[in-house]
């Protein structure tokens, strides 16, 4: 009995002992595999393990979820590496995303301590690309505390920087893209809808395949909040919800900002329960991956407004509270994190002003050296000068005073050859003017000859119509007939040589009188000829009281003063 007890104990005992050694087995190995991961998640990256920054850079960004200050450090650790290799751009990217996970975390100063060192190293290394990369940063922390003016300055500079840039090598267009994107979503942040609108556009102007891929979406986010500046909240929300599942595959901390913004359009159409569900969301996200943590006091802000508005006033009361420390810690000039923002100083530009200083020194006591050394040659030199300034005065003068002589002549011979050009055209002119007034003196004549010949013509009509001899009345009508169409002719004799000889008269009259009647030109070209009313009558075959007539009805015409003479006025044109 005894030996069963003893066997029983002894395996009893031996069963609490496997049990207990088993135990402690399992949490060794829990524990080994914790300081696994715990040592694993608090080993700095180093760039040599990697074929890329890209490549590193997800890693450092999964490694951020877990410690973001070991996340840090590791872009710490890839910036130094980067300088001893000479790689500027890389150790300017290795800066600025190192300041993009300080912003994450709210600390705001270490993240412009950090680009104000990436854009020393940038400038110096005149690497326009980096440059690029750091002004809009710059741009964007700037605009978090309503810098407008600077925050765009820096986001211009980097736009038209980076226009140079695509002209000398059209592969940079996507970070052209990038920096009209980046306006865009600062103006609209800003308030400023329409300049927004108008960025945004340009980036949909310069989207093609690869880059499409790559921002399309983040575009489509920007594009869905200007539709809610317009108040499309629906269709902003359509739009958001569309892209969530890309987001929540390939960027999932951006949806802290997806579902702010979803919760906002739906606060607007009064949907109270999905609005407090998509901040809700947001807030776990940023928990969850320790990022856009300056958007927690904005979200508090949105759940105290929605509780109130459902009566619940002790949430309400508790985001509020959380709202007010939030904002204090962040954004409060006495906070830690904030504390020297709102005397932000230029460490770049005082750096140069200090570098531009050390080198106008080196420059003065330069030229001090210098003007000790060449004090002999520049006495040789002013010699040399003077000597050839006097030579270089005389020949001058010399030059000077024969260009005067020939200038001289030329002008006298212009002035002559100008006399005899007028002396030639006035020759000309009153030839030309005698030789007219002749013409018109013969045509004067020849009317005279037609007007007598028209008078005999007119007596042997009425001694024709008045004889009462053999001639039958057949013959005498025949010889009238062809007298009177003699008249007729006369008339277009006479205004074909007047217009041979005064060949711009009709043309005058009718541009300065264009309302004047046919008989009214034949009355002006007769009294060109100055001939006497009778004449006129005699050759127009009128009478004399008609030609007074028709002269009277001229001159009004004419718009003619009585103190004005029809002759002289009409020998002018």
């Amino acid at each position: 009995m005894l030996h069963l007890s003893l066997n029983a104990l002894i395996v009893a005992n031996s069963s609490v002992l496997i049990k207990f050694m088993t135990r402690q087995v399992v949490l060794l190995m829990l524990l080994m595999m914790s300081i696994s991961l715990f040592a694993q998640n608090d080993t700095i990256l180093s760039p040599k393990d990697y074929n890329s920054f890209e490549e590193m850079l997800v890693q450092i960004n999964e490694q951020r979820l877990q410690n973001p200050d070991i996340a840090i450090k590791s872009l710490d650790y890839a910036y130094r590496y980067y300088l001893e290799q000479r790689d500027t751009l890389l150790a300017v990217r290795s800066l600025t995303e190192s300041a993009i996970n300080y912003g994450h975390l709210v600390q705001y100063q270490n993240a412009y301590d950090n680009l104000w060192n990436a854009l020393f190293l940038a400038d110096e290394s005149q690497d326009d690309e980096a440059i690029v990369l750091v002004y809009l940063q710059l741009g964007r922390y700037y605009s978090f505390y309503k810098r407008k003016d600077t925050a765009i300055d820096y986001l211009n500079k980097a736009l038209n920087l980076n226009k140079k840039m695509v002209e000398v090598d059209s592969t940079n267009v996507e970070e052209l893209i990038i920096c009209y994107y980046t306006l865009a979503y600062t103006y609209r942040e800003l308030g400023d809808g329409d300049q927004a609108k108008f960025y945004l556009d340009s980036c949909y102007m310069h989207l093609n395949g690869n880059i499409e891929y790559k921002i399309r979406h983040y575009l489509d986010v920007e594009y869905a909040q200007i539709q809610s500046i317009n108040g499309n909240y629906q269709e902003a929300i359509n739009s958001l919800l569309k892209v969530e599942p890309w987001f929540e595959k390939n960027s999932p901390s951006f949806r802290v900002l997806l579902f702010t913004y979803l919760g906002d359009h739906y606060l607007k159409i009064g949907n109270l329960k999905l609005a407090e569900q998509y901040f809700e969301d947001a807030l776990n996200i940023s928990d969850k991956y320790k990022s856009h943590l300056d958007y927690i006091p904005t979200i508090h802000k949105r759940l105290s407004s929605l509780y109130a508005n459902k009566g619940d006033y002790k949430k309400a009361f508790n985001s509020q509270k959380l709202l007010t420390e939030l904002d204090a810690k962040y954004f409060d000039s006495r906070s830690e994190y904030t504390s020297t923002l709102l005397e932000i100083k230029d460490e770049f530009r005082l750096t140069k002003e200090t570098q531009q200083k050390i080198i106008q020194k080196q420059r003065i006591a330069q030229l001090e050296n210098e003007e000790k050394v060449n004090f002999l040659e520049n006495s040789m030199l002013l010699v040399s000068i003077v000597f050839l300034l006097f030579a270089g005065l005389l020949f001058f003068q010399f030059i000077r005073k024969k260009h005067k002589i020939e200038k001289s002549l030329n002008k006298k011979r212009r002035a002559l050859e100008k006399r005899q050009a007028q002396e030639l055209r006035e020759i000309e002119r009153k030839q030309s003017a005698e030789l007219l007034e002749l013409k018109n003196k013969e045509l004067a004549t020849s009317s005279l000859k037609l007007i007598e010949k028209d008078g005999i013509l007119e007596s042997l009509k009425d001694r024709l119509k008045q004889n009462k001899g053999d001639i039958n009345a057949a013959e005498v009508n025949k010889i009238v007939r062809s007298i009177s169409h003699s008249n007729s002719q006369n008339w277009d004799e006479f205004e074909s040589r007047f217009l041979s000889i005064n060949r711009n008269f009709y043309e005058t009259l009718n541009k300065n009188y264009p309302k004047l009647s046919r008989g009214d030109q034949k009355l002006c070209a007769l009294v060109k000829l100055n001939l006497s009313s009778k004449e006129m009558a005699k050759l127009m075959g009128i009478s004399l009281e008609s030609v007074h007539t028709n002269r009277y009805r001229l001159r009004k015409k004419l718009k003619l003063t009585k103190d004005v003479s029809l002759t002289e006025f009409v020998a002018k044109l």
